[in-house]
């Protein structure tokens, strides 16, 4: 009987990937989020004196255009034909008849990189703002929220694939040939989850579709909403679907030939991943370690998931063979410490690469979802535990006396670890449409940075607030010695800057006798200056600089 392996070769391979982990950490830079706008041209709430031939709304990464997604309203809000056109990181919307005088508003949408749309509406003026305007319904910058169908088909899309691809690996390389009778209930089970798998992930199609744009059902009968899909999508679902039919076809309930089971492998490779393709990993960098970190962690999880259902399906009629279900648990038992190994690496890369930053983990839904998963794999992770290092010496050691009984405890463990880690995959499901930095704005939102500092006899609070990479407020309060509301000669003026990067004078608004706002756009995280200067007398001008933290997660 094969021992098990030495638990010192297990830790030492723990501590080398873990060890390439960290270094990849330490060499990669900080994750992109989804886009920000960054600048329009005109800006929020201009007045012009004449109307503008086109409109430019600028963001910090390449973004995709969706069909019919821009809308211009004119002063009485009617809607004002256009057209829209996306430049890597540039929307350009040009009128297709001249703007008339008064107030324009325009509803935007794009998609980010990492497949989250965003949306907002610029307002700006030609000749005077309108009196009495009343702005069609359009909302602030946003990443929209994920309706729960698309949520529940990625979860059930995810769970059959790597139900189905992990069984195909269990039969192809964990069954022994000798045992031909066993092979046919998983070799079912991989074909039905096959099947599953294949309706879950075509319907993310169009639900995506419907997602990106906005749209009910009758938009499905229109081209563009299918156009509006990036081509990945299309390969990456082809991919997994094709993928996963074709290795569940080529593992029978008879064991294959050499070049048919490294088929049926090569198939399954395929299509576990296809997904690593699409989704936050194409908006973190460096973008081929963390898709490379993604495929291989679907691997593993394919692997755990379809070796722990491939056990409990196998193991009833294995329990009069004590040899051959001893030798069934000592391969999966020596493949899963390394599947174990690979996950935890490379959990750790993306929850980094993707989050940015440990302390995103509590601050935002992704990340509690993400904490929520980790719980439900260190539950698992026990439960493995247990049957690597208790259950399986006692299989090895039972005769037939004992096998019912040992056989019995093994498969108890392994279908609750099976089961956990199938919510730990409709989790999985969850956090592939969660935009990982959506609310961490929110939540720098209740924590603004607050800076004081005095221009001659003036107390100056400025005040920065979500201080978050992306827009921005300041919001600067002037008092007397006495704490009353103070005025300078002249209003203040605002400058910001971080190294060679400045933004020059930003337009401030007087809100109350003292108090004035400014709205700026932030395109970096990391230290501002921010420069305030008051004319307090015909002859003094003080100038102080404040430095404000601004944290990446716009």
């Amino acid at each position: 009987m094969t021992p098990p392996r030495p638990r010192r070769g297990v830790a030492r391979a723990l501590l080398a990937v873990t060890f390439a982990a960290l270094l990849l950490l330490g060499l990669a830079g900080p994750a992109a989020a989804h886009a920000t706008l960054v600048s329009t041209d005109p800006t929020q709430g201009e007045v012009l004196e004449e109307a503008p031939e086109r409109v430019v709304f600028t963001f910090d990464e390449p973004v995709r255009g969706v069909p019919d997604a821009v809308q211009v309203f004119d002063a009485e809000g009617v809607l004002v034909p256009s057209t829209a056109t996306v430049r890597g990181a540039e929307l350009e919307v040009v009128p297709e008849e001249p703007l008339g005088d008064g107030t324009t508003v325009i509803a935007w949408r794009v998609v980010s990189e990492d497949g989250h749309p965003i949306s907002g509406s610029l307002t700006f003026s030609v000749g005077a703002p309108t009196t009495g305007f009343t702005p069609p319904p359009t909302e602030p910058e946003r990443a929209p929220d994920v309706p729960m169908a698309l949520t529940v088909a990625r979860g059930v899309g995810y769970v059959g694939l790597l139900l189905a691809t992990g069984l195909v690996v269990f039969v192809a390389l964990v069954l022994p040939a000798r045992t031909p009778g066993v092979r046919r209930r998983p070799v079912v089970v991989a074909r039905w989850a096959g099947v599953v798998t294949a309706v879950a992930w075509l319907a993310t199609l169009p639900l995506t579709a419907l997602y990106l744009l906005d749209g009910d059902a009758g938009s499905l009968a229109r081209s563009g909403t299918w156009t509006s899909l990036p081509p990945v999508e299309y390969v990456v679902t082809l991919a997994v679907v094709l993928g996963v039919g074709l290795a569940v076809v080529l593992v029978g309930t008879q064991p294959p030939g050499p070049l048919r089971k490294v088929a049926a492998l090569v198939a399954a490779g395929v299509a576990m991943g296809a997904p690593a393709f699409t989704g936050h990993t194409r908006a973190a960098d460096p973008e081929a370690v963390v898709v490379a970190a993604d495929a291989l962690h679907l691997v593993a999880g394919s692997v755990w998931l379809g070796g722990l259902v491939g056990l409990a399906l196998t193991l009833p009629a294995l329990q009069g063979q004590a040899g051959a279900a001893a030798e069934v648990l000592s391969r999966f038992s020596g493949a899963a410490a390394g599947v174990l190994v690979a996950l935890v690496a490379t959990g750790s890369v993306l929850a980094w690469r993707i989050l940015g930053s440990w302390s995103a983990l509590p601050e935002t839904t992704y990340g509690q979802l993400l904490l929520v998963k980790i719980v439900f794999v260190l539950v698992a992770v026990a439960i493995a535990a247990w049957n690597r290092w208790s259950l399986l010496p006692r299989v090895q050691r039972a005769g037939k006396r004992d096998a019912g009984r040992t056989g019995r405890a093994v498969l108890r463990a392994v279908s609750v670890e099976a089961g956990v880690l199938v919510v730990a995959l409709m989790i999985t499901g969850a956090l592939v449409d969660t935009s990982p930095q959506a609310d961490a704005a929110a939540a720098s939102a209740s924590d603004p940075d607050v800076r004081t500092t005095t221009l001659g006899d003036i107390e100056v609070r400025a005040t920065l607030d979500p201080r978050a990479r992306g827009p921005n407020t300041i919001t600067l309060q002037l008092r007397s010695v006495a704490g009353e509301p103070a005025e300078g000669v002249a209003p203040p003026v605002l400058r910001m800057s971080q190294g060679e990067l400045r933004l020059g004078t930003i337009p401030v608004t007087p809100v109350v006798a003292g108090t004035y706002t400014a709205e700026v756009v932030l395109p970096t995280a990391g230290t501002w200056e921010l420069q305030v200067s008051l004319r307090v007398s015909e002859f003094a001008n003080p100038v102080a600089v404040l430095e404000l933290e601004v944290d990446d997660v716009g």
